[in-house]
């Protein structure tokens, strides 16, 4: 179906989709809050000069493990929420003994989005530069976006590849935001949509890919996370695509602060092959 026969607004307004969303984003709040008071963790560490340049670092309760460091980017279709609405994310990974970095970024419309992805690979050198790690990187719609982009940037704008990564609910064509209100912050052209998605990137050699989505979020959504797999596959990156039954897009996300969930494990193996 041509993107001229879709109702784009609907597809990508997940707030009207799902009715209860702020009984959710009330939850990670929540949730967020009582992680921090409990966990081994180092909060508002500076990784460039701005305000809103911080990053929290959770430690698994036993002792970090040695392995790869875990990166998760919130999302909030970069002009909404910061780290702290977050921190309940980083439970799963911590208790499989991963070390887990959660950064906040600069929002649209006081930034463009290049600019956002100019400091999440600010971010990225510096936790690489201070664990000597390498990086798995996670994050959830625009934060899955900035996943894939901090990936396919690396090997030219990083100290390092980032090689292994899993964006949940991302976007990765942003052509089809142009018309939709969510451009109404950011202001992209076309063209500067289409060089700022990622899907039409060269991913990094030896690249793996675990692209998430919900099972009850919108068709495009479902489209755009097949379609990212199978276009870096076929640029010879090993991806694969896991859709969460009955999840929608506040809630795809909630299986991270469990340390049984597939969300977790599937971490965990990028991991263990970084």
């Amino acid at each position: 179906m041509a993107l001229a026969d879709i109702d784009l607004e609907a597809e990508y307004n997940n707030r009207a989709r799902v009715p209860d969303h702020p009984m959710h984003m009330a939850g990670w709040e929540r949730d967020s809050a009582a992680y921090r008071a409990i966990a081994h963790c180092e909060l508002d560490v500076a990784y460039g000069p701005g305000e809103r340049h911080r990053l929290d670092l959770f430690q698994p309760p036993g002792g970090d493990a040695g392995g790869p460091l875990i990166v998760f980017i919130h999302g909030g279709y970069w002009q909404s929420f910061d780290k702290s609405s977050s921190s309940h994310l980083a439970r799963g990974a911590n208790e499989r003994g991963f070390s887990v970095a959660v950064p906040s970024y600069d929002l649209a419309p006081h930034i463009t989005l290049s600019g956002i992805v100019a400091e999440m690979e600010t971010a990225a050198d510096f936790l690489m530069h201070r664990t000597g790690r390498p990086l798995v990187v996670t994050g959830h719609s625009a934060g899955g976006h900035l996943t894939a982009c901090l990936m396919a940037r690396s090997p030219k704008a990083l100290k390092r590849p980032i090689v292994a990564g899993m964006p949940i609910s991302g976007l990765f064509d942003l052509v089809p935001l142009v018309s939709t209100s969510v451009n109404r912050a950011l202001g992209l052209s076309v063209e500067e949509a289409r060089r700022l998605s990622p899907i039409y990137a060269t991913p990094p050699l030896d690249s793996r890919v675990v692209a998430v989505v919900g099972g009850a979020e919108s068709d495009e959504y479902r489209r755009q996370t097949r379609a990212f797999a199978e276009q870096w596959g076929a640029m010879d990156a090993s991806t694969r695509v896991i859709e969460v039954p009955d999840a929608h897009h506040f809630d795809v996300i909630a299986g991270l602060a469990d340390p049984g969930d597939v969300l977790v494990e599937t971490l965990v193996e990028l991991a263990a092959g970084t």
